[in-house]
């Protein structure tokens, strides 16, 4: 059996440190003492001011992309789709947009999906595949079958 401890999470005013006198609790931010600073959104939304000038999703990425034989770092606008992130690697590697195949999560990435949409985040890996029906189709073009003749 297990027994629960009830906690009560209230102040006392005797903990406080300055005798009776209870103050309100300040409020703090995770980087020290600084108080919150809030804005009021168009909707309505009551939300914590941001600090930076870039907000979520914005700003350049890097990003690994890993071939079947290479590791290649690129950086990219988190806000692109992966349709751009395959003009990119075209000029990197040898193939052609078309011929790439983008796997994020263990998932295979249409050109219109957005990376920060999807979850692409700095430092991540993306795998590039070369697509098999389009391999094949070079393989035969390159290597020709001889015809028997009788």
């Amino acid at each position: 059996m297990i027994k629960l401890r009830l906690m009560r999470f209230s102040r006392i005013s005797s903990k406080l440190g300055n005798g009776n006198k209870a103050t309100p609790p300040r409020e703090k931010d995770c980087r020290g003492t600084a108080e919150i600073q809030w804005e009021l959104r168009p909707g309505g939304m009551l939300v914590q001011k941001r600090e930076s000038n870039i907000s979520a999703g914005e700003g350049f990425i890097t990003i690994t992309v890993s071939t079947v034989s290479q590791s290649h770092e690129i950086s990219i606008e988190a806000t692109s789709t992966f349709g751009e992130l395959k003009m990119i690697l075209s000029v990197v590697t040898s193939f052609e947009p078309r011929e790439q195949r983008l796997l994020f999560k263990g998932k295979e990435r249409d050109d219109d999906e957005y990376l920060h949409m999807v979850g692409v985040r700095e430092k991540d890996k993306v795998v590039l595949l070369e697509d098999p029906a389009i391999k094949e189709k070079k393989m035969i073009i390159t290597n020709p079958t001889p015809t028997i003749t009788v």
